[in-house]
């Protein structure tokens, strides 16, 4: 039944499946019970897998994931309220492991306290991407959306004066939607250090499960299995580890990747790079 399930969403478009969506929020949220919270959350990044391993886990029989992947509740869509965001679970029944995945919960500088505040049982879950090519998958990703005029190069020089003081306005905003820096900042969301901080330092390292995507792509068996295992689940597997997150960009997966523009990615990420893998204790092969 669920395979069929998938199948039958697989054929409807994007802005169908999130109606529908919304559709089922609006409807559980009429139910005098309120739906419970999740207990696990995949915080990003953005462009490492995310959909992927949302597939995967959700197909796992003792998980229920969000009604649809991005809840963004603990990023931009606060204002709605904790009702609505519950009405994204399961009304009764707690499964072993309830999540959904947002890939801004990393890049946020407020979500981190903002849901472990909500749910004290919180644990969380990070796919890191090589940043040089998970900022041209982004890059890619805002250009198929026509949010992105610029070529990449020239988009990534454009980047600090196109973010300036957009991450800082939250201090004095806790509902500013930072837009630019969600879509215009590929450096930005690369600098992984300091987003695992800030989570390690609210849930307790032992709280936040870490996956190399390209481990995941590499050897999805054994990557899968020691995420199941940080979730205490039992150990079943998808039918086929497929590539949910991938979007054919056109021209190829590197199309835009000049020499140049890879050079100043490298430079500017270097550092970065070092200390995510200092915080890590490994060396991530970027």
């Amino acid at each position: 039944m669920a395979g069929l399930t998938e199948l039958a969403r697989d054929k409807l478009s994007v802005g169908t499946r999130h109606k529908i969506a919304l559709w089922r929020v609006k409807a559980r949220m009429a139910f005098p019970t309120k739906g419970m919270l999740p207990n696990v959350l995949v915080i990003g990044a953005q462009r490492a897998g995310t959909s992927s391993l949302y597939r995967y886990l959700g197909s796992h029989p003792q998980v229920v994931a969000s009604i649809r992947k991005e809840v963004e509740y603990f990023s931009t869509r606060m204002s709605m309220g904790e009702r609505w965001y519950r009405a994204h679970f399961p009304l009764v029944s707690r499964p072993e492991v309830t999540f959904e995945a947002t890939p801004d919960y990393m890049l946020h500088p407020l979500a981190a306290k903002r849901a472990a505040t909500r749910i004290p049982d919180l644990r969380a879950v990070a796919l890191l991407r090589d940043p040089v090519t998970r900022a041209l998958s982004q890059y890619g990703h805002q250009r198929r959306l026509g949010k992105e005029p610029l070529e990449f190069l020239d988009a990534l020089k454009a980047e600090p004066d196109r973010i300036r003081g957009d991450l800082a306005r939250f201090d004095d905003d806790p509902d500013h939607p930072g837009v630019a820096v969600r879509i215009h900042g590929y450096v930005e969301r690369g600098r992984y250090a300091q987003q695992l901080q800030r989570w390690f330092d609210t849930l307790g390292r032992e709280r936040v499960h870490v996956i190399r995507t390209e481990d995941l792509w590499a050897d999805p068996h054994a990557t899968y299995g020691a995420l199941l295992d940080f979730l205490g689940l039992d150990e079943v597997f998808p039918q086929a580890f497929s590539n949910y997150s991938y979007t054919p960009q056109v021209g190829g997966e590197r199309a835009g990747m000049t020499p140049e523009a890879e050079a100043f990615l490298r430079e500017a990420l270097a550092d970065e790079i070092s200390r995510v893998s200092e915080l890590l204790g490994r060396d991530l092969g970027w």
